[in-house]
């Protein structure tokens, strides 16, 4: 007898994209994302413009992404959406859309936290992961317990995840998270927004080891990225105005490779040795790693150096899974769902939301 599967509808609203996605089980049939230029003209992030924005995109996103998918509106099993942590404005866009979607066809809500998300981006086409029997190949998803560094422009953490719906923070930034301080960095050079893939661009043309910049000394598994962002920016200051070069823009202009990779190496470190740490005192050899900043070329080649002198096996998630989408929230709406954690149409939405 055939089971009939379970599929979501998933909604992504917590920035500046408006993304969603179709789910069957684990597999995703749609993962729909339409950006917004216009952040770029203020060099970073408007709230009031992103949630304006998704009102625009929230329709024709779910559209697409239902018509992409095939599936019947009837056939849909729940609706999942971002919870939060994110911008309020933006969270209430897809909240809202959730929550009417919801009871227009009298089917499950399902609220979900957008840093577990990211987490289990890595179960996305999977089966439930488990030890593997010699000679069966290799795993593509990790097995409970294991370690994910999830590191974006807002978040720096290390989870320890349990199970699918099980995870403990053990680490995070007491102040700025890593990927602001690649965002805040390029913005000090004037560099377009995003900064943080035009760092790791220019970081792979530079000497990583020619400036030396501070790591903060944080107890147990935390970070700090602020004193960097300061130093940085005295840094580029200083050099500015040396024997050599008249201006820091002309000093940026003639270095900017190796201030890139130079700065890249640092935080890279930072976050490595903290999770290094992590891995030797827990015993925990799976690590994995997840958000936006995972897509960093010198974050995942750290993480490939440890699994190639044995000490780590490593999962790295496929580049369109790191930044916000909804394929990650519609598979954590699907674990939630066989799980019957589902919400009523009293749920709101919140900025803040912890595990």
């Amino acid at each position: 007898m055939n089971t009939k599967p379970v599929i979501i509808l998933a909604i992504e609203s917590s920035c500046d994209e408006t993304a969603a996605a179709v789910l069957s089980d684990t597999n995703i049939l749609a993962n729909i994302i339409a950006g917004q230029e216009v952040h770029k003209n203020f060099g970073g992030v408007v709230p009031e413009l992103a949630s304006r924005a998704h009102q625009q995109n929230i329709i024709p996103v779910v559209d697409e992404a239902l018509k992409k998918s095939g599936v019947k509106r009837e056939d849909i099993s729940a609706v999942a959406f971002t919870q939060g942590p994110g911008l309020l404005g933006s969270l209430l866009v897809g909240g809202s859309f959730a929550k009417a979607f919801a009871q227009a066809l009298n089917i499950p809500l399902i609220p979900v936290n957008h840093m577990q998300a990211h987490i289990l981006a890595h179960f996305i086409k999977a089966s439930p992961p488990g030890p593997l029997s010699e000679g069966e190949g290799e795993q593509s998803t990790p097995s409970f317990p294991f370690l994910c560094l999830t590191v974006s422009g807002g978040h720096t953490q290390i989870v320890l995840v349990k199970d699918y719906l099980e995870m403990e923070v053990i680490g995070q930034t007491t102040d700025d998270a890593a990927g602001e301080a690649f965002d805040k960095a390029a913005k000090i050079m004037g560099l377009p927004y995003p900064g943080g893939p035009l760092i790791d661009k220019y970081a792979k043309l530079g000497n990583p080891l020619r400036y030396k910049f501070p790591q903060a000394k944080i107890p147990g598994y935390d970070f700090s990225f602020s004193g960097l962002k300061t130093a940085f920016m005295y840094f580029i200051r200083d050099n500015g105005l040396d024997n050599t070069c008249t201006t820091p823009e002309e000093f940026i202009s003639r270095n900017l490779n190796d201030i890139c990779a130079s700065l890249q190496h640092t935080i890279v470190q930072t976050l490595m040795n903290k999770l290094r740490l992590a891995t030797k005192e827990l015993g925990i050899t799976h690590v994995a790693i997840a958000g936006g900043v995972s897509a960093n070329s010198g974050l995942r080649n750290a993480l490939l150096a440890e699994q190639e002198k044995g000490n780590w096996k490593v999962f790295i998630p496929p580049f369109e899974y790191c930044t916000d989408n909804a394929a990650m929230i519609a598979i954590t709406g699907y674990y939630k769902f066989l799980q019957g954690d589902i919400a009523g149409q009293d749920t709101g939405t919140k900025a803040r939301l912890y595990f």
